[in-house]
């Protein structure tokens, strides 16, 4: 096929395209190994991802009326300190880039990316930036060394199942749910100047996805007062039902894994007083809590995360119709929350790769750019829920 043979165009969302761009993700694994992948359900909507952010686009490659490739893009304002004005730029994220098995080699990729990227142009972007496994070599290999973007962050992903039982929550520790004007006034007053923090973060915590922000503190504490104090030590998290849009499912598994999980399960059922933390049965289609918004501060702060984290699992526990198997978070690869948040090695990922490219060639944007990308990060990394 030759370059000019398929052409670029804008989703249109009508049926035909709806039922071509989901056979084509079905066509496309994402995964660590060739043994291991996951297949992506978007309960009929294609750009489910990217629909609660406040602009997007989806484009597909078309040839020969059909669609052998696609990506995903949203625009957002978010924090990037030494921006002017105000510290605050706006970004392009870039998501979703999937090309049919058969069509692969042949620039369809490459073009898709840089009709994206004159998208978040004509729009005044300042910045573009993606994420993917740091072992996906060609996703790797076409943004970094022929789109010349940058490693910028090297996240951890943390995943922890949700087991058939209920996590047992300290007695000496309170936990409240915060109105929304309450969370977003916390939010902008303590993480307000972290990296990639969003702008219209009230805008995140009104959406029918967030199903409530939390705070936790020690009985013998003080609370939140009038003046806006908080206690010596504390903690708030927010939860996105990520289910409600998509459900993930495990395509392909060594016969082994398979064993284990049906195996682990049997034995959970037959002997329940041990309350074995259970493995959920990923062969069929399941949904996911996102924990955003993860903060903390004082010396025992780290336990009323954990204490968090154990009240959202039993709140997924509870709601059984949601199917909602295993609960799901971003830190920063340094963050100590990694030391507090429960999680499974076996499930999670210790660095998730950021990279970053910048679109202006103005001066201020340039030396912004360098310091994002050569300066370890001081503060932690907000990871906006509409982009998991």
């Amino acid at each position: 096929m030759e370059f000019n043979k398929f052409r670029i165009r804008s989703y249109e969302g009508q049926s035909a395209d709806r039922a071509q761009v989901e056979n084509l993700e079905r066509k496309c694994e994402v995964g660590p190994s060739e043994s291991v992948f996951l297949f992506t359900d978007t309960l009929g909507d294609p750009i489910c991802r990217i629909r609660n952010s406040p602009m997007y686009i989806m484009l597909v490659a078309e040839f020969d009326n059909e669609l052998i490739g696609v990506i995903q893009g949203s625009i957002k304002v978010v924090t990037v300190q030494g921006h002017p004005p105000k510290d605050l730029a706006k970004v392009g994220y870039v998501l979703g880039l999937r090309v049919s098995p058969h069509h692969r080699r042949k620039g369809i990729g490459s073009s898709l990316v840089r009709t994206l990227e004159e998208w978040f142009i004509s729009n005044d972007v300042d910045y573009a930036y993606m994420a993917t496994e740091k072992d996906n070599h060609a996703s790797v290999n076409l943004f970094m060394n022929k789109f010349n973007y940058i490693k910028f962050r090297t996240p951890s992903i943390l995943v922890n199942p949700v087991n058939h039982h209920s996590l047992k929550i300290s007695n000496n520790i309170e936990i409240s749910r915060l109105k929304i004007e309450q969370a977003e006034s916390l939010y902008r007053r303590f993480m307000g100047s972290t990296e990639f923090f969003p702008n219209d973060i009230g805008n995140i915590l009104r959406n029918k996805l967030s199903l409530g922000t939390w705070m936790a503190c020690f009985k013998d504490d003080i609370n939140i007062g009038p003046n806006g104090q908080v206690p010596n030590s504390w903690a708030m998290l927010s939860v996105w039902n990520s289910g409600e849009i998509f459900k993930l499912k495990i395509g392909k598994a060594p016969f082994c894994c398979l064993l284990y999980t049906k195996s682990w399960c049997l034995i959970d059922k037959i002997f329940p007083c041990l309350k074995l933390p259970t493995l959920p049965d990923f062969f069929n289609p399941f949904g996911f809590y996102f924990m955003y918004g993860v903060y903390h501060e004082g010396p025992f702060s780290g336990k009323l995360v954990k204490a968090l984290c154990q009240f959202v699992h039993n709140m997924a526990k509870e709601r059984k119709d949601e199917k909602c198997k295993i609960i799901v978070t971003e830190v920063g690869g340094r963050d100590e929350l990694n030391h507090h948040i429960p999680h499974w090695k076996l499930l999670s990922c210790p660095e998730d790769l950021w990279c970053i490219k910048a679109l202006k060639n103005e001066g201020l944007s340039i030396n912004t750019f360098h310091e994002l990308t050569k300066i370890p990060p001081t503060r932690a990394l907000f990871v906006d829920p509409r982009e998991v």
